[in-house]
């Protein structure tokens, strides 16, 4: 299959996503052109350090590049105030400089966190993304977009700093437990449902096999969704209007990850999966598409064998009204309205801010009724 490279073309911005098998291990090679000075600081989570560091360090040291390497906890809760300050206080200890390289090498909590420490240290080091789940290789890792939670909500501090590179090694999701690599696939379900019906239908065609370990399948899928974001965020880099096309099922999902507290619960591409099947619920019931459209996304995820309804979370939930108004903390609110992403049809979405909020009330109170 060889290594796939996809540009995103953002002016002094630009740089490339490289999609292929064996990339952690040459990632010196990869990286060293990059450098003005061979020193490299990479931050990662526990998980991921025993599983890979190894191999990362060995591969830089390969090329000259000096090495030092942080560790933090794993989870959604690091993806916060007390390990951002210990990330920067690191990168400070480690006396980094704008010539020289931060890597964040883990999932979407590492690299947003790690994406906002580069962005704020020395007002902005440049960093490299080595995403090691499925739902960063295709979602979080390109863009810029990075922060943490706060007790007000998800992502609502933050700053767009692209990465000078994104290194997605395909080999690394064949470590990924069955329940994560699925919740990644959340975020790939998204990109057909959101702009490309004839990738919706790859993927229930070829989806089970990507999850069985097909490497193919996985290239192959990451690297379409990454065109797809790539292609938006080239249009629309600060999120003013197509890029929110990119939030699909994800006004449902960030109410009900803060309902759920950020755990293991609920993590965030089975949030995104129950708020696809929602937000084209909400559009069928708005008369925007037939029927058929929100069957054949429940239909799809049942058969990955995903979450798709409210009743598939475990635990007490709030009330339709309370995660409504958990709805109007989240960051795409507009002039106090609701935004959501709604769809006309498979790979057909828009974005709509005049959703009435007791029509969304009541999809979530049958929703609750289920359970």
């Amino acid at each position: 299959m060889g290594i796939d490279v996809v540009p995103v073309a953002l002016g002094a911005r630009s740089y490339e996503v490289r999609i292929g098998s064996g990339l952690i291990d040459r990632a010196g090679a990869e990286i060293a052109p990059l450098l003005r000075r061979k020193k490299a600081a990479i931050i990662t989570d526990e998980t991921v350090a025993a599983a890979h560091l190894a191999r990362l360090v060995a591969a830089l040291e390969a090329e000259g590049i000096t090495v030092s390497s942080l560790a933090l906890p794993p989870g959604e809760s690091t993806k916060g105030w007390e390990q951002f300050a210990r990330a920067v206080e690191w990168l400070l200890e480690q006396k980094i400089e704008r010539r020289d390289m931060v890597v964040a090498f883990g999932g979407g909590v590492v690299g947003d966190l790690v994406g906002f420490a580069s962005a704020v240290m020395r007002r902005g080091v440049r960093f490299v993304q080595i995403p090691t789940t499925l739902l960063a290789q295709v979602d979080s890792s390109v863009g810029g977009k990075t922060g943490i939670n706060t007790a007000q909500g998800k992502n609502l501090v933050g700053a767009f700093h692209q990465p000078s590179l994104v290194l997605a090694d395909i080999d690394v999701l064949g470590s990924l437990p069955p329940r994560d690599l699925l919740a990644g696939y959340g975020e790939v379900v998204k990109y057909g449902l959101l702009g490309d019906a004839a990738f919706f239908d790859w993927l229930e065609a070829h989806g089970p096999a990507l999850a069985a370990g097909d490497r193919a399948a996985r290239h192959y899928a990451v690297k379409r969704s990454v065109q797809m974001k790539a292609g938006i965020v080239e249009r629309d880099e600060t999120e003013e209007g197509e890029r929110a096309l990119l939030n699909l099922g994800h006004t449902f999902c960030h109410a009900l990850e803060k309902a759920t507290g950020y755990g293991d619960r609920l993590l965030h591409g089975e949030g995104v999966a129950i708020g696809c099947a929602l937000a084209f619920e909400l559009s069928q019931r708005l008369g925007l598409c037939a029927q058929e459209a929100p069957s054949r996304v429940r239909a799809h995820l049942r058969a990955m064998g995903m979450k798709v309804d409210l009743a598939d979370i475990a635990g007490d939930l709030p009330s339709a009204a309370e995660l409504v108004a958990l709805m109007g903390q989240d960051k795409k609110v507009v002039d106090g309205k609701l935004r959501f992403i709604l769809a006309r049809g498979i790979g057909e979405a828009f974005v709509a801010d005049d959703v009435p909020p007791d029509l969304v009330t009541a999809l979530l109170a049958e929703g609750l009724r289920g359970r």
